[in-house]
């Protein structure tokens, strides 16, 4: 029988599954998925996704904190509202600055004691009201890691951050207008992130472990710092949907100041995480899956798989193939570093590229240009059996940091 997925297998070595038929998958890729795949607690296969690059990931009985990374809970949030492209105005300008003016974007370097634009410099009540709901965890982590205090907390939830984050205005099949953004658990994931991947690796040395990669150093279940980095990252997660769900409520607020032309939004795909851990049961076992650029994709589940900046995105819906552990691809996955991209992107290349989308157009953002990214049709085609696609969106309006 014809699989959709193709194999990669060597004696002493967990096979590697990977759904990448049509789309570009680099050696140092596959160096670094072979490196995985001999660590001892690989529970079956690796299942390797279509936007797949330089990164790591299913595990049983340890967490590699480095496969799940520092932007801990990022995902993807989208809402439908009951507008459709007619009642848009010609000019999207005036929308995406009252965007940027309602959630702070980007980061200052160098700002000398002022306030990083990426940040608040005092949080307006609604924000400090949804850090309510944060706070009481955030204190019990701070009693066993106070450096966490120090960290951009409070005044960084409802905020974007840079890279690959954005907030897009797009307009699917029918014309509808939907609203859609991505981001994560922005300094407070990070440093959480950093200091349990740097933990793994004083344990690997204090034991004698010797690793093919040093990012691969690990955390057994029922080790010491294992419920710690648990509990730290399941908080991260929850800051991660606060910070999506502020984000879209002053998205959506900003987007009526300018439109006089009310309308009611819902949310179609939300919390839809994919750089994370979640105990899950597969093949007989409860087992910890790392999804790290990977989205679950259970029967039924509604997800969202974003294209470049220039290129379409996907509302989708899981077919819960058990063989990539119910999961799916986040996105495009990018062909090119960010300094190969400046090098051999031109800003003219990337204004046509960008023609009819109200975003920046400005050198700054050439590594998010879209031909940086593998071309979303053949992702999405080399997962026709992981999820089925519900929706078609196409950007009109996009910020970027």
């Amino acid at each position: 029988m014809t699989t959709a997925y193709e194999v990669i297998s060597e004696a002493g070595k967990h096979p590697i599954k990977s759904w990448t038929r049509g789309v570009s998958f680099d050696d140092n890729s596959k160096q670094q998925l072979q490196n995985i795949a001999r660590m001892p607690f690989i529970h079956k296969w690796i299942a390797v996704m279509p936007d797949v690059h330089v990164g790591k990931g299913a595990t049983i009985g340890a967490i590699i904190p480095a496969a799940v990374g520092v932007d801990l809970g990022c995902g993807m949030m989208a809402v439908k509202t009951s507008l459709a492209a007619e009642q848009l105005p010609d000019s999207l300008s005036a929308m995406r600055n009252a965007i940027e003016q309602r959630v702070p974007h980007g980061r200052s370097v160098n700002f000398r004691g002022g306030r990083d634009t990426g940040s608040w410099g005092k949080p307006p009540e609604e924000i400090t009201q949804a850090w309510l709901a944060l706070d009481e965890g955030f204190q019990r982590l701070c009693e066993k890691h106070p450096f966490l205090k120090n960290t951009n907390n409070l005044n960084h939830l409802g905020t974007l951050g840079t890279g690959n984050h954005f907030i897009e205005i797009c307009l699917d099949e029918n014309n509808a207008v939907w609203v859609m953004l991505h981001s994560g658990s922005r300094g407070v994931g990070n440093r959480i992130g950093t200091h349990f991947i740097e933990q793994a690796k004083k344990d690997m040395e204090r034991w004698f472990i010797h690793l093919p990669d040093k990012d691969l150093a690990y955390i057994p279940e029922g080790s010491e710092h294992f419920q710690n980095y648990i509990a730290a990252v399941a908080w991260a997660q929850d800051f991660a949907q606060v910070n999506r769900e502020v984000m879209m409520t002053n998205t959506l607020q900003a987007i009526r100041e300018v439109l006089p032309v009310p309308f009611e939004a819902h949310t179609e795909a939300v919390n839809c995480h994919h750089n994370y851990i979640s105990r899950e049961h597969h093949y007989d076992k409860n087992v910890w899956v790392t999804r790290k650029g990977a989205v679950s994709a259970r029967l039924g589940e509604m997800g969202i798989i974003p294209g470049s900046m220039g290129a379409q995105s996907f509302i989708v819906r899981g077919l819960g193939n058990e063989e990539s552990f119910c999961s799916c691809s986040h996105g495009a996955g990018r062909i090119m570093s960010r300094t190969e991209a400046k090098k051999r992107v031109s800003l003219a290349e990337h204004i046509e590229a960008t023609a009819g989308v109200e975003c920046r157009k400005d050198a700054s953002v050439i590594d998010e240009t879209p031909s940086a990214y593998k071309p979303i049709d053949k992702v999405m085609a080399a997962q026709a059996d992981l999820v089925e696609i519900v929706h078609t969106l196409k950007q009109v309006l996009c910020v970027k940091g």
